[in-house]
């Protein structure tokens, strides 16, 4: 039997099952290669959408405005001022969106994972209290926003509004593209009219923290800003809302930043952002599109699982006095600690993790 480098020649048979071996082998490993870029651009087309589709999307109107195509822009703008109130009524989320191919992906990326502990009555509105913040928020997003891990068949009959900045709703194209995913404003007059006119069934995911947890987030960290954040208790207490806590383990780790310190220019510029435009610009870093070895946008591929915990009942009061918000603040920041120490062994924090509450 006669042989070719290595291989034994066979006849024309097993030359043929051989070459196929080959075949197989390559496509499974461009199949691999694909499906990870695939991964990549679905998670870097939503950061960038994130941070500069609505400017963009502004500035091109503007142009189109001098131009021959300037009926365009006229028509737009006018069905937005038609349309200006719809995100404070919850928004025009679209199951297709929802269920895009993309947000598979997005949640393979990472991966995401969404743990349920408890059964949630669709008899009931509900606040959902996300911690931490981290950068983006990528874990609240995915969850709540898309139907990736599959949130609607894990709470059915329970319709999931993640409440973000309500700037983020004045910039043309991008507000459509948020509420079809169920996205919404975070203000008053969005979280009354859902927890009292949209019937119940209804969970609003508010990111507690916000710009000012932000700027802290950094990897193998767990801190949360809630010690002075009551206002969504004053919420859930005047609409008889159940209060859910959540804490997505490895939300802090997808990307790093500069942090600077209480007192320099930099934290001084962020907290004049904070006060004045509701955000806090951070200077951070992910991974870049074709090297895990350089800086980019894309953040890093560290796994996010989100635990939905236990609801707790909130009695409907409609002039809640301070004790009885603190009474209730004070209920949700143990269930949020208890939460934290059941399961961060299961996702690889030590069991001497503690998890800060600092009073800021």
């Amino acid at each position: 039997m006669a042989s070719v480098k290595g291989r034994p020649v066979m006849g024309t048979g097993s030359s043929v099952l051989f070459a196929l071996q080959d075949l197989f082998s390559v496509t499974w490993l461009n199949r691999s290669k694909v499906e990870k870029q695939l991964q990549i651009i679905s998670v870097l087309q939503w950061v960038l959408s994130f941070l500069v589709l609505g400017v963009a999307c502004s500035v091109i109107l503007m142009y189109t405005f001098c131009t021959d195509c300037w009926l365009i822009a006229v028509l737009y703008f006018t069905w937005l001022a038609f349309d200006w109130n719809t995100p404070k009524k919850g928004g025009r989320r679209s199951q297709w969106v929802r269920n895009w191919a993309v947000w598979r992906y997005f949640r393979d990326y990472f991966p995401i994972q969404l743990v349920k502990t408890h059964n949630l009555l669709t008899s009931r509105n509900y606040i959902f209290g996300y911690h931490p913040h981290g950068i983006m928020g990528l874990g609240a997003f995915c969850n709540f926003s898309t139907e990736a891990t599959e949130v609607s068949k894990k709470f059915p009959g329970i319709r999931p509004y993640l409440a973000t900045l309500a700037g983020n709703f004045r910039m043309p194209v991008l507000r459509e593209y948020l509420m079809s995913g169920g996205i919404c404003p975070v203000n008053r007059d969005t979280i009354d009219y859902l927890l009292s006119k949209n019937g119940s069934g209804n969970a609003i995911i508010i990111v507690v923290g916000g710009a000012a947890e932000s700027l802290s987030s950094m990897p193998g960290k767990n801190a949360v800003t809630l010690r002075n954040r009551k206002g969504f208790v004053k919420l859930a207490l005047r609409h008889g809302a159940d209060l859910v806590p959540i804490y997505s383990f490895g939300e802090n780790e997808v990307y790093k930043q500069v942090i600077f310190e209480e007192g320099s220019w930099g934290r001084w510029v962020q907290k004049k952002f904070q006060k004045y435009i509701g955000f806090a610009p951070c200077i951070f870093h992910g991974r870049g599109l074709f090297s895990s070895d350089t800086w980019g946008l894309v953040p890093y591929s560290k796994p996010i699982t989100t635990v939905v915990g236990e609801p707790i009942t909130i009695p409907k009061l409609e002039h809640p006095t301070q004790q009885d918000i603190d009474l209730y603040h004070a209920m949700y920041m143990e269930a949020l600690v208890k939460l934290f120490d059941q399961h961060k062994t299961k996702f690889g924090l030590p069991e001497t993790e503690v998890l800060e509450l600092p009073n800021t």
